[in-house]
């Protein structure tokens, strides 16, 4: 396989277990650079367990997981920041004492290179123009829409490789789901690598290139976001019948 042809991002049966819970058992997943995929699957499926393991916020039982030919295993997650991997949480996770400037600062925290900071920071107020609104206000009274822009734009900050949302239109507003996802298009058409977690699975199937279904820790579907969409068994399960 050629390096142009090499995934990105390679996860080769992956488990993990916590509390007794068996939460991913055995999954395997590849993204190429610059492509954006979507797993999708039910509460409790192992989607976000998934994502917490690659970010390195949690240990896997066993499997391997490597980033640009690196295997991650002895890599912490600050680490993996530095490489290139970013996580949005579930739930958001501003800081909410600090305002919409110092969040996105935040989000550069490993990085040194002070005039590409500033020019960073000025994208992301181009790319979210709610924020310069805001940007002198503590995180913390923003509405959800507006935090779930901050979340995203600081993890922008740190210059990821591979972006790895997780249920970004949770709680939203259709109109603010709207604007999420239209800025989750223009940044993956800027050539950024996506792992898309989302339980609206029409929504992320709509955006995606490929797509994953996890039931139960495993994977049981994958293929083309729009084979996916037209599977009776997806449709079914996930798009309303």
């Amino acid at each position: 396989m050629s390096r142009a042809n090499t995934p990105l991002l390679e996860v080769r049966e992956l488990k993990v277990a916590y509390g007794g819970i068996h939460a991913v058992n055995g999954i395997t997943i590849d993204i190429a650079p610059g492509e954006l995929v979507a797993l999708i699957g039910s509460n409790g499926a192992g989607k976000t367990t998934t994502l917490k393991t690659l970010a390195g916020l949690l240990v896997p039982g066993s499997g391997q997981i490597r980033f640009d030919g690196q295997n991650l295993h002895k890599v912490a997650a600050h680490q993996r920041v530095s490489m290139g991997i970013a996580l949005v949480p579930e739930g958001r996770g501003v800081f909410a004492r600090l305002s919409v400037a110092e969040n996105l600062l935040m989000g550069a925290y490993s990085r040194s290179d002070q005039d590409e900071i500033a020019t960073d920071l000025a994208r992301m107020y181009a790319l979210f123009p709610r924020l310069v609104e805001r940007k002198d206000q503590l995180a913390g009274t923003l509405s959800g829409g507006e935090q779930q822009m901050l979340a995203m734009a600081r993890a922008l900050m740190s210059r990821p490789r591979l972006l790895m949302l997780d249920e970004p239109s949770m709680g939203l507003a259709p109109l603010m789901v709207k604007k999420i996802f239209e800025t989750i298009r223009e940044v993956a058409a800027q050539g950024m690598s996506i792992l898309l977690v989302e339980q609206n699975a029409r929504l992320a199937l709509q955006v995606a290139g490929r797509g994953y279904v996890m039931e139960g820790g495993a994977i049981t579907l994958s293929g083309a976001a729009s084979e996916l969409l037209g599977s009776d068994a997806v449709r079914c399960a996930y798009l309303g019948g």
